[in-house]
């Protein structure tokens, strides 16, 4: 089994790339979002593979990073998404926001991707919400706060605070994580107005 390739990009096309290793081309799958990141054609890439093998066929798909590898496994855990489906969702959204999104049961964040539905954008974080720490690899108080609500009012006091936060110039992972630090010190049921006085401190002591 491939688990992955390092080569040159040779080209790519609409859903796929053509990865060149050693004069050997290999055509793999990849999310709209890992290809518009891969470097330009004759550059050095290296990519981690999910290898599916079948009786007619053997198709690979590439990600970035082994976070996005994955979350493309975990998805597939869930009834109705198979590696398309998948792929649109890792498309749609990194494996932060997706983790975020998760986290924070944004149903509107998880439905923007292609093939997704309300139903079954519901599915996937009803059987993923316990899952999403396991590949967060950050501080997940920051990660339910890495995404911004998909409308005002959404998500709650926290979500609130990192929306103030972000109007007052700082940027999103900065807000979200003088929110996250915040909660922490004030616990999860604090107002909004607490959490902006606390992330404020937290901020000025990065200054």
């Amino acid at each position: 089994m491939i688990g992955r390739l390092k080569g040159v990009v040779d080209s790519v096309g609409e859903d796929y790339a053509i990865i060149d290793v050693h004069g050997v081309g290999y055509m793999v799958h990849c999310s709209t979002r890992t290809l518009q990141n891969l470097p330009r054609a004759g550059e050095a890439v290296a990519l981690s593979i999910e290898t599916h093998v079948r009786e007619d066929m053997i198709r690979l798909y590439g990600f970035r990073t082994d976070a996005e590898r994955e979350w493309f496994r975990l998805l597939q855990n869930v009834q109705g998404v198979g590696a398309r489906v998948a792929l649109g969702v890792l498309s749609a959204l990194d494996p932060a926001a997706l983790a975020a999104a998760i986290a924070m049961g944004d149903r509107a964040a998880v439905g923007r991707a292609p093939g997704v539905g309300p139903k079954l954008a519901a599915r996937i974080i009803s059987e993923l919400k316990d899952k999403a720490p396991a590949f967060g690899h950050t501080d997940m108080a920051a990660a339910r706060l890495a995404a911004p609500p998909a409308g005002a009012g959404e998500g709650g006091a926290a979500a609130d605070a990192v929306s103030a936060l972000v109007n007052l110039g700082y940027g999103q992972p900065q807000a979200a994580g003088a929110v996250a630090a915040a909660m922490r010190e004030a616990g999860e049921d604090a107002d909004a107005r607490t959490l902006i006085r606390l992330g404020l401190k937290q901020l000025a002591k990065g200054a």
